[in-house]
């Protein structure tokens, strides 16, 4: 038996829900992971909108809505400028920040956006948006970690089989966790596993690989509890993850033939992200400042005079080999000659698609802003009306609300959210924010991200009669709190959830977070484009 501090732990996997787990708890696949289900309590877990990685871990880890905590999307934008969020973007405090001021000590192992770590009592060893050598805390942690169980890897290595690199992934993560379970005796663990989530976006058709994926998150969830048997151990994911039966909605195409999103050909718009992976980030410098090659300039020179990737495109999708140049291209040159959306100069627009929703382009608030303060809520009036009439092909609706961010987003953030936030139907139709001739066309990726994940809890602080109830993202942070015998933060948007006993609420002071810093790393940006979140 182990003499272990941990009385909570807290396993995120990322993307699990029903639809993923529960023909493999069927075929025996994982008996860890089911039996904390069976011997505790669980369930569907409602993820918040927009049910993305990026925004929807801080969400967790702070029981708050975006509009509190500021992270909306895998990008963040000052005006028109972006750059990819990291923890500097987060202006609320975590998890381990608040048991940290009870005295509490956290190891804290892969979860997303949380570089470059605050201070607190414990270790930290930061996920998805860190580079793949990341600063973490205490300095000079990553090295002690590599030496005591070998390579670790934020990022799954390109050079091995996929499932494989996925494997080593997850297989690390669980050894990093135990060895600084070990060192720093916490009271509060957090090890999040990202593989059964990327999987889906790079291969969703690959079950052995899912497979194996699952079963190592079984193996590395099996050892650790046994080694580091905590009291409690709370199982719980982002959002969850489906086949997309829809179309592809472009948006930004929706709003150029309604005549709010302005153009420009020939790469002057506002880069996409295949600019930004054949950028000089990892280097510092800012892709918007970069200098293009020869072919660049003579592919926006076609660009201009209409000769645009698009319809290059669409003739080389006609002779069917559009497949087999898209891998030869550089991104930056199809980019080069695309036409944009032109920001500035546009009255609404979509930034990302993973933000669901439309941007006013406001005066006063955006740098070049072209709607006027009182036309404000006529156009979203307005938009909110159109978006809301969208039919697919097949005559049903795209979207099942569209309304305004109020009703999603409550905070001293909320002026960064989209205006209008448009939630697909279902979750089955695939937001783009790119432009081409038509408005719908097959959706870019087959799986992506659905509205309901999963939550299950077991062990000395969890009452399994009284269930979960309607668990939601935001309830997650207050349950573990509740576990660990600590006032919850009377601003959370989430409550302790049934199964747990809740030790009331208090005011903190709001976090008085540091100026936020450049992510900046061309490695960062390229996996998450290939990863297709990122346009």
């Amino acid at each position: 038996m182990s003499d272990s501090s941990l009385r909570t732990l807290l396993v995120g996997i990322d993307a699990a829900c029903e639809r993923v787990i529960a023909p493999r708890f069927e075929a025996g696949e994982l008996p860890t992971l089911e039996s904390i289900y069976e011997d505790g309590t669980g369930g569907p877990l409602e993820s918040q909108i927009p049910p993305w990685t990026a925004s929807a871990w801080p969400s967790l880890y702070t029981g708050m809505n975006p509009g509190k905590h500021g992270v909306f999307s895998f990008l963040t934008f000052e005006g028109y400028d972006w750059d990819v969020v990291n923890a500097t973007d987060v202006r609320e405090r975590t998890l381990w920040e608040l048991l940290d001021r009870h005295g509490l000590t956290s190891v804290v192992v892969n979860v997303p956006v949380t570089h470059p770590p605050r201070s607190f009592d414990g270790a930290l060893i930061p996920g998805y948006t860190a580079p793949e050598d990341p600063e973490c805390h205490p300095a000079g942690l990553l090295e002690d970690v590599r030496d005591a169980i070998g390579e670790y890897r934020v990022y799954p290595d390109e050079d091995e089989d996929l499932g494989t690199a996925y494997i080593d992934c997850v297989r690390t993560r669980g050894e990093a966790f135990r060895y600084l379970a070990d060192r720093f005796d916490p009271e509060f663990g957090f090890v999040e596993f990202q593989a059964t989530d990327s999987i889906f976006h790079e291969d969703p058709g690959n079950d052995a690989a899912i497979d194996s994926i699952y079963r190592e998150v079984d193996r590395q969830l099996a050892e650790t509890l046994e080694t580091c048997d905590p009291d409690t151990v709370i199982v719980a994911s982002d959002h969850g993850m489906g086949p997309y039966d829809g179309y592809e909605f472009r948006a930004n195409q929706f709003l150029r033939e309604r005549g709010d999103v302005e153009t420009v050909d020939g790469g002057e718009g506002m880069p996409t992200w295949a600019t930004i992976r054949d950028g000089n980030l990892k280097r510092g410098e800012d892709a918007t400042d970069r200098d293009p090659g020869i072919a660049e300039r003579a592919m926006a020179t076609a660009a201009r005079v209409g000769l645009t990737s698009q319809r290059v495109g669409a003739v080389l999708e006609r002779l069917g080999i559009d497949d087999v140049v898209a891998r030869h291209v550089p991104a930056g040159l199809v980019n080069a000659g695309a036409t944009q959306v032109d920001f500035p100069a546009s009255r609404a627009y979509v930034r990302s698609r993973i933000e669901l929703g439309v941007r006013i382009n406001l005066a006063g608030r955006d740098p070049e802003g072209v709607v006027p303060p009182e036309e404000y809520e006529a156009v979203r009036d307005r938009l909110i009306d159109d978006l809301r009439r969208v039919r697919t092909p097949d005559g049903d609706p795209v979207f099942e609300t569209v309304t305004r961010r109020e009703e999603y987003f409550d905070g001293p953030e909320s002026d960064r959210a989209v205006d209008v936030v448009t939630v697909p139907a279902d979750f089955d139709h695939f937001l783009s924010a790119t432009l081409r001739d038509e408005q719908f066309g097959p959706p870019t990726e087959p799986w992506n991200h659905k509205r309901d994940g999963t939550i299950a809890l077991q062990g000395e602080a969890i009452d399994a009669d009284s269930g979960i109830g309607n668990a939601h993202l935001f309830d997650v942070a207050p349950t573990v709190l509740s576990t660990l015998d600590v006032p919850v933060d009377e601003r959370m948007d989430g409550t302790p959830l049934p199964a747990v006993d809740s030790p009331g609420s208090r005011e903190y002071p709001r976090f008085d977070g540091r100026e936020a810093i450049e992510t900046a790393d061309e490695d960062v940006e390229k996996r998450l484009a290939d990863l297709g979140y990122l346009e």
